[in-house]
């Protein structure tokens, strides 16, 4: 039996004004996606549990199997562990974003222009990070290289007792001071982040940038802080060896924490311009060298929504549905077969940020007939009354533990 997830980072939205009151689900057309609608199980599923933020890791490590109230110690100690960075018990890791911000001279007045700068590609930002591990780096901090504007800053001995430090594309468009930790322990990471500031903005990098039409990388932004995870082993756990496909390396993070395999895969962006048929590859060939279940992160949908393009969002569920849902329905296709479609967590495009509300899943079985509705959208779930009220039950149910 094999078992194919399907994570549409972010897909779930709110009604919007531009389209009539409907939501991307509702407006994009996806036959492959909805004939696994039609014959399996839909429903609404509970991936942020109360109390916790609504983040990708969070939710992700829901979906996965694993109880984040439990196991999770903060998101950047995931993306370090994809990095290769082995931190110690006495590390904090924090997520280092690459962001542009507005030039006003009072660094507390200036405003979030672009929490990812502009899709800085990851050649510009090595060389930005590395400049800032010189200038910037000591014993107590360094600073790694990740991929495009997400990266990572390791502190010796550190304190994640550091008041609220906010996600970037949270404030999308906001001034920023009100937003900057007021926390004691949090001053000498913000005061980093002023000086990487006037560092930045003559780096030879972002005059390039501004000189070809693009934003700088003027600034790095502090935040996601934690420390070393530990997570069950997947297999061992539940007893089905799994892969994880995805461009980020919180997802990669999480695969390589949990002894699942995870391939790096030439050309996956993880926005609308990714290679989702090198990703679709990537998971065939998982599968291919015996693999049980492979787990293919997009996340395209999240990212528009984050910059609130309502016409990519619905394009980029399209373009999964056809490179990468048919596809794979076709692969599977005579093979006793299981496939989980959902989202994580909704990214409304009228907030720009991620909300904790109940997100809609299709669990589909080959050796199981069921009746579903024509479409699956926001609605079309909730109407089912199916409910997973705990969301890592829900990869219980797909390799059939339940």
């Amino acid at each position: 039996m094999k078992h194919l997830v399907l994570l549409l980072d972010g897909m779930a939205d709110y009604p919007v004004p531009q389209l009539m009151g409907k939501t991307p689900m509702e407006c994009a057309h996806k036959p492959n996606i909805d004939f696994l609608a039609q014959n399996g199980e839909v429903g609404l599923c509970k991936t942020v549990a109360d109390g916790l933020k609504p983040g990708s890791d969070v939710a992700n490590l829901s979906v996965l199997g694993y109880d984040p109230a439990v196991c999770y110690t903060g998101r950047s100690p995931l993306e370090a562990a994809s990095i290769g960075i082995d931190l110690k018990p006495t590390d904090v890791a924090m997520r280092c974003n690459l962001v542009t911000l507005s030039d006003e001279t009072n660094y507390s007045e200036k405003t979030m222009v672009d929490y990812c700068a502009d899709d800085i590609s990851t050649a510009e930002a090595s060389e930005i990070i590395e400049f800032i591990e010189q200038k910037l780096g000591n014993e107590i901090y360094k600073f790694y290289s990740g991929v495009s504007y997400r990266h990572c800053l390791v502190i010796e001995n550190g304190t994640t007792e550091l008041g609220t430090m906010t996600p970037p594309h949270d404030i999308s468009g906001r001034v920023i001071g009100e937003y900057l930790s007021d926390s004691e322990n949090a001053k000498p990471l913000i005061q980093l982040m002023q000086k990487s500031y006037d560092l930045l903005k003559d780096h030879p990098v972002n005059i390039n940038r501004v000189k070809n039409g693009r934003r700088p990388a003027n600034s790095i932004w502090l935040w996601g802080e934690g420390r070393k995870p530990s997570l069950e082993d997947f297999k061992a756990k539940n007893s089905v060896s799994g892969g994880i496909v995805s461009a980020v390396d919180l997802l990669r993070g999480i695969g390589k924490c949990a002894n699942m395999a995870v391939p790096l895969v030439e050309g996956a962006t993880g926005y609308i311009d990714t290679d989702f048929t090198a990703k679709k590859n990537a998971a065939i060939n998982l599968f291919e060298q015996g693999t049980d279940l492979v787990y293919i992160h997009m996340e395209a949908p999240d990212e528009c929504g984050h910059r609130g393009e309502v016409e990519n969002k619905i394009k980029s569920i399209e373009l999964i549905d056809e490179l990468v849902v048919g596809p794979m329905m076709e692969y599977l296709d005579g093979t006793p077969h299981s496939i989980l479609v959902m989202p994580d967590h909704p990214t409304p495009l009228t907030l720009k940020t991620h909300v904790a509300d109940p997100v809609p899943y299709v669990l589909y079985n080959s050796q199981k007939t069921v009746k579903g509705p024509k479409t699956v959208n926001e609605k079309t779930a909730a109407e089912t009354g199916n409910k997973i009220d705990f969301g890592p039950l829900v990869m219980d149910k797909l390799i059939g533990k339940i």
